[in-house]
């Protein structure tokens, strides 16, 4: 009589073999799947994996090396609180400041700074009975909605370019404080970034960097609630061109006092 084995088919003997090799598959890939988590810098440009100064470094570099970048936010000093909205690149600048009671746009190429307002920001208060003098009224009505080119000497001229001066600015803007840790992620601007904090409670400043690309700061909220900026468009350039005749006037040899 012959025995069980010898009756089965190689056919059955086949599929059974089969059976067999796909369940062995699926453990496998089971036990791999279970044994494993996703890595969180596949696809990053690996900065994640740096220690806190080394990714402070990094994005430092990165900025240094950029030709542009776009500066966007709110900081708060002993003056008051006000926001900026420039882009800056090495030869000069184009954007807005706002404070407390006016805005004004600022316009640098090269050493030629331009300054941008309407008239109630060049109107001003004379001392004594609050009120603006007519000549002051006049003046403004001039100046209303155009450039005016900033003297070099007028006292003014280096308070107002400093905020077209990326380098400066960048540095004075983003530096941590105290010793940094690693934070969390984040995404800025559909953007994967890592923090960088300076003190354990963040309290000499957060700077997210950029897990994707170039390792761009991309947000930096100061110590102390300070401010809040956003970094985005780095190196890319933009068009910069001395106002025409018809938008300037031309004050003299010192803005009048605002």
């Amino acid at each position: 009589m012959p025995s069980a084995r010898a009756r089965t088919s190689p056919a059955g003997r086949f599929r059974r073999a089969a059976v067999l090799l796909a369940l062995c598959a699926g453990l496998t890939v089971g036990l791999a799947a279970c044994g494993s988590e996703p890595d969180p810098d596949a696809g990053t440009n690996g900065v994640g994996k740096l220690s806190a100064p080394e990714i402070e470094r990094e994005a430092r570099t990165a900025a240094d090396a950029a030709k542009a970048v776009r500066l966007a936010g709110t900081l708060v000093s002993k003056g008051g609180t006000f926001k900026l909205d420039m882009r800056l690149k090495q030869n000069g600048a184009t954007g807005s400041v706002t404070t407390k009671n006016s805005t004004f746009e600022l316009l640098r190429v090269g050493d030629a700074l331009y300054l941008k307002a309407d008239a109630g920001f060049w109107s001003h208060e004379e001392e004594g009975d609050g009120k603006p003098t007519e000549a002051d009224a006049e003046a403004a009505d001039k100046l209303d909605d155009k450039y005016v080119k900033v003297p070099s000497d007028d006292p003014s001229y280096k308070q107002l370019r400093g905020f077209t001066e990326m380098d400066p600015l960048l540095r004075g803007l983003i530096g941590l404080h105290g010793e940094v840790v690693k934070g969390d992620r984040d995404q800025i601007g559909g953007v994967r970034t890592v923090k960088v904090k300076g003190g354990a409670e963040g309290q000499g400043g957060i700077l997210d960097v950029a897990l994707e690309g170039s390792p761009y700061p991309l947000r930096f909220a100061r110590g102390g609630g300070a401010g809040l900026v956003v970094l985005s468009e780095w190196d890319k350039d933009f068009p910069l061109a001395e106002p025409g005749r018809e938008e300037t006037l031309d004050y003299g040899r010192q803005l009048p006092r605002a």
